[in-house]
């Protein structure tokens, strides 16, 4: 007599974690990956800054904040702005 074929099923495939994207669209010149974040968590501070049309924008983040945060935060000061 032989053993029984196992039912259990394998565990399921992990799906790969995509990293989020630090460079973004210029709302002012409409370039494509123009402007790019950089974050000084020790400092508390996030700067985004155009290569094209040399837009800046700076402001306050804190130990959760990403770089998306501060394109979002751009964008609706912008539009506040107007």
């Amino acid at each position: 007599m032989g053993r029984r074929k196992a039912k259990n099923k394998p565990p399921p495939k992990r799906k790969a974690i995509q990293p989020l994207d630090t460079q973004f669209n210029c709302p002012f010149c409409n370039h494509e990956k123009s402007c790019e974040v950089k974050m000084d968590k020790s400092r508390n501070s996030a700067r985004i800054c155009c290569r094209v049309c040399s837009e800046e924008y700076q402001t306050e983040i804190n130990f959760l904040s990403e770089p998306i945060d501060v394109y979002n935060c751009w964008v609706d000061a912008c539009e506040n702005a107007n």
